[in-house]
């Protein structure tokens, strides 16, 4: 979800002012997501980069995240959608840390959509922690190295019984993947929208599964 900092820009306004615009348009993908029959929505919420911004600026943003907490959980519990959240939540305050827990143990029922917030995420991080955990698994003999395949190594990521995503969108004209979900991601197909993430709303939400509609998706296998 890139842009929001351009975009506050563009207008004479503090940061501040494009990441609130940014959260309105979380819930404006949230609804499209449900109403267009979208089983899993992942949301690139604050990278592991993210820390490295100015103080004034992460206190906004995880100030935001305390906001949405508090306030959305309930509505989107009462929508059906199921909160999960991946990435080094250890970094952020006790009362953040408690509140994502808490959030994820009231929707745990829900089926309507699973949304998924990368919070604190970094797949290179992600991927060195799953080798780790994999390494320690074999020294502890409860792995056989020999079995450790792909479908074994993902079981140690944190999106462990998560499905891949078929589609990967990007905000603000930015034509990379910048550090996210880089094992998951393979074989999805990438749709950059020219437009900054405030702006983002259900018609681009449609446009980019149109987009992804009229792919042809082979996995790596020759033409048919």
């Amino acid at each position: 979800m890139d842009g929001n900092g351009r975009w506050a820009a563009a207008r004479g306004l503090p940061r501040v002012a494009g990441h609130r615009a940014g959260a309105q348009a979380v819930r404006r993908a949230i609804e499209a997501a449900i109403t267009m029959g979208v089983g899993w929505l992942t949301l690139y919420a604050f990278s592991s980069e993210n820390w490295r911004r100015p103080v004034t600026e992460v206190m906004d943003l995880t100030g935001l995240l305390r906001h949405f907490l508090k306030s959305e959980i309930a509505e989107l519990k009462e929508r059906g959608v199921r909160l999960r959240f991946i990435g080094d939540r250890a970094r952020f305050e006790r009362d953040i840390q408690f509140d994502l827990s808490q959030a994820e143990r009231d929707t745990a029922a829900n089926t309507r959509l699973n949304l998924v917030v990368a919070l604190s995420y970094g797949a290179r991080a992600e991927i060195a922690a799953a080798a780790r955990a994999a390494a320690e698994a074999a020294h502890a003999g409860t792995l056989d190295p020999a079995t450790l395949d792909e479908t074994t190594f993902a079981g140690f990521l944190s999106t462990s019984g998560i499905p891949d995503p078929d589609v990967v969108i990007r905000t603000s004209g930015e034509q990379r993947l910048s550090n996210f979900l880089l094992w998951q991601c393979a074989y999805a197909e990438l749709v950059f929208l020219d437009v900054l993430w405030p702006d983002f709303g259900a018609s681009h939400f449609a446009e980019a599964l149109t987009e992804f509609a009229r792919r042809e998706r082979r996995f790596g296998a020759r033409p048919g």
